[in-house]
């Protein structure tokens, strides 16, 4: 990338999003999806005919088992957060102490017909990108807590399992949805936990499908009207800008 400053209405090609974010960005779309496919049959089983236990089972351990390369990935991510390039970064990615000004004077260049230019996510992208973010890190745990509480998965399962074992019940013995073995009380201590995971995690993911509904139109909108390229850069890791980026 050339260190001279671009005039007004020169067209230069930047290298922004890196491998690792860009692999990042496509795989969790994948994996997102196909929790929620799972997930809503789980939700409708009895309507599609899925009314065996064994059923049920299955469902929630294909949910956990794709939930783990989610967790993985996202947790890749976290870390990518803080040692990958500076606009796969989140102190570049995340709103920050001038974000409220930088967003007031976006807002009054498009209302002023400019069309400013951004690398990385424009002060409007910074805010959804948070609240996306912060969905997913509250979804990942919701659904590990779940994972253990509910089928004894890793890493909580073993815990619960000692947990609620009965006095002289071997706590792998336990299966799941059967009571044979489990201490009743402490199960009972245990439901609002549950219930509670399970609320926060079905809700987070009704927001989250909510914002990717509002990114997509977002992404799309930005890239007809106001800077073409933005998702093909999310494949090639290059953005086209015209002019000057405001955030070089």
């Amino acid at each position: 990338m050339s260190s001279s400053k671009p005039s007004a209405f020169e067209v230069k090609s930047y290298s922004v999003w890196d491998k690792p974010t860009r692999l990042f960005h496509w795989i969790n779309v994948i994996l997102v999806l196909a929790l929620i496919l799972v997930g809503g049959i789980m939700m409708y089983r009895a309507e599609l005919g899925i009314t065996e236990l064994t059923g049920k089972i299955g469902l929630k351990t294909l949910h956990v088992y794709i939930g783990y390369a989610f967790a993985i990935n996202l947790i890749i991510r976290l870390v990518w957060g803080f040692v990958g390039n500076k606009y796969a970064r989140f102190s570049h990615m995340f709103p920050n102490a001038n974000s409220k000004n930088e967003l007031m004077t976006y807002k009054s260049e498009l209302v002023a017909g400019k069309n400013p230019q951004y690398l990385g996510h424009n002060p409007k992208g910074k805010f959804a990108v948070l609240g996306i973010m912060l969905l997913l890190v509250t979804i990942m745990i919701t659904g590990l807590l779940r994972a253990g509480t509910d089928i004894y998965y890793p890493p909580l399962g073993s815990a619960v399992q000692s947990y609620l074992a009965d006095t002289n019940v071997d706590p792998a013995s336990l299966k799941p949805y059967d009571a044979t073995g489990v201490n009743t009380e402490k199960a009972d201590a245990l439901k609002p936990l549950k219930g509670l995971a399970g609320e926060v995690h079905v809700y987070a993911v009704y927001l989250l499908l909510l914002l990717i509904l509002l990114h997509v139109f977002a992404v799309v909108y930005t890239e007809v009207k106001r800077q073409p390229g933005i998702i093909s850069a999310m494949f090639s890791g290059k953005k086209i800008i015209q002019g000057q980026p405001k955030d070089e």
